[in-house]
């Protein structure tokens, strides 16, 4: 098993944090890691979302969403072609910081067989959060 996490400091309230992270139809506009997602924003349905890692193949995927808690956590869970080969469990936390500030905490557990091959990846997929939280911090703390 492997866990990426990161987390930010965003200068704006955890309900204008979540209203920008699940425009969907705005992430193609500012966020350089998930290119787009699409779908039913409900727990049990499925998503098609599009991630791109910095200096990385694209990929899309079809995860579940498990969570989807306004302005605190959305959280869904994909698997590569079936569960227990590469799965992961990817998050958003949203967390009130006091005098309009939020604490953002994205991150990913991943599981299955294939983890333990995937480091390079990995690595690339962390700079990727990273790179998103500070868009979104940018997107977010505009006028």
């Amino acid at each position: 098993m492997q866990h990426i996490e990161t987390e930010i400091l965003i200068n704006a309230s955890p309900e204008k944090v979540w209203a920008i992270l699940t425009d969907f139809e705005r992430h193609p506009k500012w966020n350089p890691f998930i290119k787009s997602i699409e779908g039913e924003k409900t727990v049990g349905k499925q998503l098609k979302v599009f991630i791109q890692p910095p200096n990385g193949g694209g990929m899309t995927f079809r995860p579940e969403v498990l969570v989807f808690d306004a302005s605190r956590e959305f959280r869904w869970k994909g698997k590569l072609l079936f569960k227990g080969i590469f799965d992961g469990e990817h998050y958003f936390r949203l967390a009130d910081a006091g005098n309009g500030a939020t604490r953002f905490s994205h991150g990913e557990q991943f599981s299955g067989f294939l983890v333990a091959l995937m480091g390079g990846t990995l690595e690339k997929t962390k700079v990727g959060f990273e790179l998103m939280n500070e868009a979104l911090k940018r997107e977010c703390e505009q006028v």
